[in-house]
This record gives C-alpha cells, structure tokens and sequence, in this order.
C-alpha cells in the first residue's frame, strides 16, 4: 500500500482517487477499502523512518531488550518432583475455602 501511495501522490493524484482503487488484502476489514486516514498516515510515518534512522534501531533494540526482559521474569509453570510441596506443608493449619462461615 505505501508504494502505491508514494507513487501516486508523487503522480499528482488525490488521496480520494487514491483510497477507492486500494483494497485491504487480510484482517479483520479485508476486502474494504483503508480510510484517509491510514492513507495519510503511512507516508508521514515513512518519512519518519527515513528522517530518523538511529531513533527507529533504538526503539527496535529497546523493545527486544524489554521482552527479553519480561521473558525471563516470567514464572514457569514446571513442578520440581521433590519440592511439589514446602517440608513443612502438612503441619500448617488448614483454613476454610470459601472464607469464614457466618453463623445466623
């Protein structure tokens, strides 16, 4: 879509003409038609990328770093065969399961 558009709009043609011969090939909306607003949007974020190369590789490291991040934090649902249960699991006292029974 955003090759055509670039084409197009270096061509002199409006945003108009432009939105009613592109279709939206998968998704949710496929088969439709993208909205002015996407089409505007694509080259302003294009021009962006190729303004500010660095800034793009930074926010591209600085998103894998996190969900490196968030990966490795995450708790595993293995069990450990010996330590299923603390040592001390029988002696603790047991306490109602559905909260404190009132009496009438």
């Amino acid at each position: 879509m955003l090759h055509t558009v670039l084409r197009r709009r270096a061509n002199g043609e409006s945003v108009e003409a432009i939105r009613l011969d592109l279709i939206i090939p998968t998704g949710k909306r496929e088969g439709q038609h993208p909205s002015l607003a996407s089409i505007y949007r694509a080259p302003a974020e294009h021009e962006k990328r190729q303004a500010y190369p660095k800034a793009v590789e930074q926010a591209h490291a600085d998103s894998a770093m996190l969900q490196a991040r968030t990966r490795s934090a995450r708790p595993t649902s293995r069990i450990i065969a010996d330590q299923r249960y603390p040592p001390d699991f029988r002696r603790r006292p047991r306490l109602p399961r559905h909260g404190p029974q009132r009496h009438r």
